[in-house]
């Protein structure tokens, strides 16, 4: 059976602010819509929900975001994840100048977790807190192929 990813979704608290900082790393809006309806309830699994949601696009087109803020019901504030809960807890992006990219992130007042690493001379990364507590990895590849 074939399978590709489409999306990863991550509801957030604040749509615009969410999508003013991934589009300032890079990433493109594709589409944005209000949803709801029996079709929304049957799909997520939530009666009664409704919506805010924009599609976003990393600029190769091979990655994309799903961003919802909800309407109703109220969205429940939990702790942000750390790094080593189970479950899903961050995406991850590759970029061109890791310290661009922080610059850009800083300006959103997201910054690392603790600092920059580099990995076997291969990388250097770090982790942000980004909006609504969203994990953010951040890559810079080192040896360019």
């Amino acid at each position: 059976m074939p399978i590709k990813l489409e999306n990863v979704g991550i509801a957030v608290r604040d749509l615009d602010a969410t999508i003013a900082f991934f589009t300032d790393l890079g990433l493109s809006v594709i589409g944005r819509d209000t949803v709801s309806g029996e079709w929304t309830d049957t799909a997520v699994g939530l009666d009664g929900n409704h919506a805010r949601i924009a599609m976003l696009q990393t600029p190769d087109g091979n990655g994309r975001l799903e961003l919802f803020e909800y309407i109703h019901p109220n969205a429940i504030e939990t702790t942000p994840t750390l790094p080593n809960e189970i479950g899903m807890h961050r995406v991850a992006f590759s970029v061109d100048d890791l310290d661009d990219a922080l610059e850009t992130a800083a300006r959103h007042g997201c910054h690392p977790l603790r600092g920059v690493a580099t990995y076997r001379d291969v990388y250097r990364l770090t982790y942000v807190r980004g909006p609504s507590g969203i994990i953010v990895m951040l890559a810079e590849e080192l040896k360019k192929s």
